[in-house]
């Protein structure tokens, strides 16, 4: 699938997510905050809907987060933009060379990535950034929809351990739906930071390399549980590893 293919089935996708409303609590919390909003960002005109993901097209690495945050891509309508995770993130992809700015702040300013994409496990801001289990599992055919189009991704990062969880379950759906039957044993694995994984591709690709992270929220980067240079190097890892990885042809 060339670039204006994989472009094209991104906005057929990234339609569907915006126009999602199959989560009534969401849906109510993330039209309160874009009305309440909160003071820096009082003149700013919330995006208050679904969250697409967002990056190279033809990406070999793909980040998965947890979820837009209240404040960030809820107010942006760009995953990891506008808050502190987006300024770790950024600051990592950056520095290895997979963004051309160390800043991820609007829609449209000037960021562009090469080689990653990012995206989550829920799209739209869930209250306490606490997504229910009913509602991981109604976002959840995105991301397998995602790693369809997406074909050239070969390495995962997980950025968080509910995010872990749910790149395992949409890894066993997309097994499943392919009819794919080396799945069984990645329900043992187990979260921690740094943790690789490799699993057989259930899009009949060669495998995919999994690779778990501490997310990079202020929770943990104000208490120093995750640094700039230790998501950094979870960062040069994922790129080593795809470069290793020359995707087949498809």
């Amino acid at each position: 699938m060339g670039r204006t293919s994989l472009t094209k089935a991104l906005h057929q996708l990234t339609v569907r997510i915006v126009r999602c409303r199959l989560c009534p609590r969401l849906v109510a919390y993330r039209s309160q905050i874009a009305q309440k909003k909160t003071k820096p960002f009082e003149n700013w005109t919330y995006w208050g809907k679904p969250v697409p993901g967002f990056g190279d097209p033809q990406a070999s690495i793909l980040f998965v987060g947890l979820a837009p945050a209240a404040h960030g891509g809820n107010r942006t309508g760009r995953m990891f933009t506008g808050d502190g995770s987006a300024r770790t993130l950024m600051e990592a992809l950056y520095r290895c060379g997979l963004a051309n700015q160390p800043t991820s702040d609007h829609r449209k300013d000037g960021l562009k990535l090469f080689g990653c994409f990012l995206t989550a496990v829920c799209r739209c801001a869930p209250p306490k950034n606490k997504p229910l289990p009913s509602e991981l599992v109604n976002c959840r055919p995105f991301l397998v929809e995602e790693l369809k189009i997406l074909k050239q991704v070969r390495v995962i990062v997980a950025l968080g351990q509910i995010a872990f969880q749910g790149v395992l379950a949409a890894l066993k759906e997309l097994s499943q739906s392919q009819g794919f039957e080396g799945k069984a044993h990645i329900v043992r694995w187990r979260f921690g930071h740094g943790l690789h994984y490799s699993v057989p591709d259930p899009r009949g690709l060669g495998n995919l390399e999994i690779i778990a992270s501490y997310h990079p929220s202020r929770q943990n980067t104000n208490t120093g549980r995750l640094t700039v240079a230790m998501l950094e190097e979870v960062v040069r890892q994922a790129v080593q590893k795809a470069s290793s990885r020359a995707p087949d042809s498809v």
